[in-house]
């Protein structure tokens, strides 16, 4: 026992090290895993008696159940069958595909064919977790390449279920019995093919009425208690109980634990279950990837690097072709094609968990699995590459967004919005539903096109560009928005406009407060921080839930709302471009004492108590931005810099 305990402590040890290195190199934290295995195990040799890791991987092995107990959460069955035909096709082909190839590949090597299809099937699944999370630090996640990759990933993760249920079919029923040495496992083992089938649909319809039946009351049963332990209780009751359950007729629990999780995806206790089980996933799991790069064969890659790197390669190109051909098959475009092809390429971390259930059904040897893993595992370490290969692959592929021929403005209006996203979109909707007339431009051609489908009227063109500007009016215009999501490509905006016409009016987006004094320097006249209003209104909301009254919230507001916007003005002043806001002394400075004289402005009001008077504070209520102006010259006189 202490000996578990030793390696459970260093194996932990070594995950609070190398997982947050490994985040910070963009990494991804599965690899970060690995590498903390490879470490203690391989490396240091520390990883323990084959027993002690033996048992800590048993235990970490439930952090998979969990896991697609979390992924039958966000799997609603009528989403699914919304997103059918995405699933069935791109998803779909890809693993069909993927897996004929290798098991082909597989017979060709003298390879039974049950050995053959087990590998085909397992190294079709790419890597979800690695892929998602690059996708996202990457912002490809809403583009077309991006949005096809997470379809094909969440067929696989579903695929996942029947590629367990079908395994044992494939094994021996002294394998079977072998791997579940339960009570009822030699029931199943002495049955046929046709019969454990039987039993694991009924085992399925169980879950399934469990999930939809049981569960519910039993939660609703729960809360009474208002126990927020009694919460974690019966989540983990949920998925350990089903788990034992299928353990118990000799099948996987991983199976029962996705099957309930998509019962309860739609029940109102699915954040709940999913806050509950979460944390217990994210340990769990990552200490089998530490158990798995522990024990990864590194002599085997040493001894026959040529054959392993060759077959890892190998297995790389052969998914990229196929990923290739079903994206040609769905007609993306050269960017989101090569995005598609790349990204899914590598082997994923369920074929740890599968090549490990594999072994046990005797369908695989252990030398033939060791190498597996360490393919596996050379794949996932290529993910970065492989995405960085993209890059170029882009760079090299240029633009293929210029053939796309950007609009003629035929009209020119005193009035230009530069950018018609969430932001500009209502700044629009209010100058064109009051009478006045705008010129709206996007760079992006579906907001252009949803624009015009609900009758609005907009141009398709780079805002900053200055044939674009100069076609839209500029030197003529009265007022410039710019409310562009890009902060680079809003600042540029600003700074040519300001340069080309010193007497424009230029209404700027600024994301925090940095941007506004970018723009303040780029010499905006109102700077408007994005949720600076949203967030001062949902203050107010709270005040007055506090037991406040309408007029005491909205004075509160208003009085934060005329420090905050003076204060900027001063802020900007000392805000130095070169030095970070944490390292700026007088900028530090400034704002403790602005932050003091707030609160005591705000204090002071509070104490008059519900039933002072309106104090007048030389601010005009109705006009907020008088004498608030964070402009050079109060007076009015050249471009100013309000700031909201």
């Amino acid at each position: 026992m202490g000996s578990f305990l030793l390696i459970a402590a260093i194996y932990l040890a070594t995950m609070v090290v190398a997982v947050p290195i490994s985040a910070r190199l963009g990494l991804g934290s599965v690899l970060g895993y690995l590498m903390a295995g490879i470490f203690i195990g391989p490396v240091l040799g520390l990883a323990g008696s084959a027993g002690d890791v033996a048992d800590l991987q048993h235990f970490a092995e439930f952090g998979v159940v969990m896991m697609l107990f979390l992924i039958g959460l966000e799997l609603e069955p009528r989403q699914l069958w919304a997103m059918r035909r995405r699933l069935l096709g791109l998803g779909g082909l890809q693993i069909a595909g993927t897996t004929l190839a290798l098991t082909l590949l597989g017979l060709m090597l003298n390879q039974s064919w049950q050995v053959a299809l087990t590998l085909g099937l397992i190294l079709s699944l790419s890597s979800t977790a690695i892929v998602l999370q690059t996708l996202s630090e990457k912002n490809l996640m809403q583009t077309g390449g991006g949005r096809s990759a997470f379809a094909v990933l969440l067929t696989q993760d579903i695929v996942v279920i029947p590629i367990l249920a079908l395994l044992p079919l494939l094994g021996s029923a002294g394998a079977r019995h072998a791997v579940h040495d339960t009570p009822g496992s030699a029931f199943m083992a002495s049955l046929p093919g046709w019969g454990a089938a039987l039993v694991t649909l009924g085992a399925v319809g169980v879950v399934i009425l469990l999930g939809q039946y049981a569960f519910r009351p039993v939660f609703r049963f729960v809360q009474t208690s208002r126990l927020l332990e009694m919460n974690t209780a019966v989540a983990l009751l949920i998925v350990v109980g089903i788990a034992a359950l299928m353990t118990l007729v000799g099948l996987s629990p991983a199976l029962g634990t996705f099957l309930a999780g998509v019962m309860l995806a739609g029940s109102e206790f699915r954040h709940e279950l999913e806050g509950q089980i979460a944390p217990f996933k994210g340990l769990l799991l990552g200490l089998f990837f530490i158990t798995v790069g522990a024990g990864m064969n590194f002599g085997m890659l040493f001894d026959r690097p040529v054959v392993v790197i060759g077959v890892t390669a190998l297995i790389i190109a052969i998914k990229a072709a196929v990923l290739f051909g079903v994206a040609r098959a769905a007609r993306m475009p050269r960017r989101d094609r090569t995005l598609f092809t790349l990204s899914l390429a590598q082997a994923g971390e369920f074929g740890f968990v599968l090549i490990s259930y594999a072994t046990a059904l005797a369908i695989l040897t252990t030398e033939m699995a060791q190498g597996f893993l360490l393919v596996i595992a050379l794949s996932m370490l290529v993910t970065p590459l492989l995405f960085i290969l993209h890059d170029r692959v882009v760079a090299w592929l240029g633009d293929e967004r210029q053939p796309l021929a950007e609009d003629a403005i035929d009209d020119q209006q005193p009035i230009i919005i530069a950018g018609v996203g969430r932001f500009g979109r209502v700044v629009n909707r209010l100058l064109t539903h009051s009478g006045f007339k705008t010129t709206v431009l996007d760079h992006d051609l579906n907001t252009i096109q949803l624009m015009r489908r609900f009758g609005g009227k907009g141009y398709f063109g780079d805002p900053t560009r200055p044939e674009i500007l100069a076609a839209a009016g500029l030197d003529k215009a009265r007022v410039l928005i710019a409310a562009l999501d890009d902060q680079e490509a809003n600042l540029k905006l600003v700074r040519y406009a300001r340069e080309r016409r010193p007497d424009l009016k230029i209404v700027a987006r600024a994301r925090d407060r940095v941007n506004v004094y970018q723009l303040y320097e780029a010499k905006a006249d109102h700077i408007v921080r994005e949720m600076f209003d949203s967030s001062l209104r949902a203050g107010r909301y709270v005040l007055e839930n506090l037991g406040l009254s309408e007029y005491e919230a909205n004075e509160l507001e208003h009085i934060f709302y005329r420090h905050d916007r003076a204060g900027l003005r001063e802020l900007a002043e000392v805000w130095r471009p070169d030095v970070p806001l944490d390292q700026n002394e007088a900028y530090i400075t400034r704002s403790r004492e602005l932050n003091a004289a707030m609160e005591n402005a705000l204090m002071e009001r509070f104490s008059r108590g519900p039933a002072a008077a309106p104090v007048d504070d030389g601010e005009d209520d109705e006009a907020p931005e008088h004498g608030l102006v964070a402009g050079r010259a109060l007076g009015g006189g050249g471009p100013g810099g309000r700031a909201r």
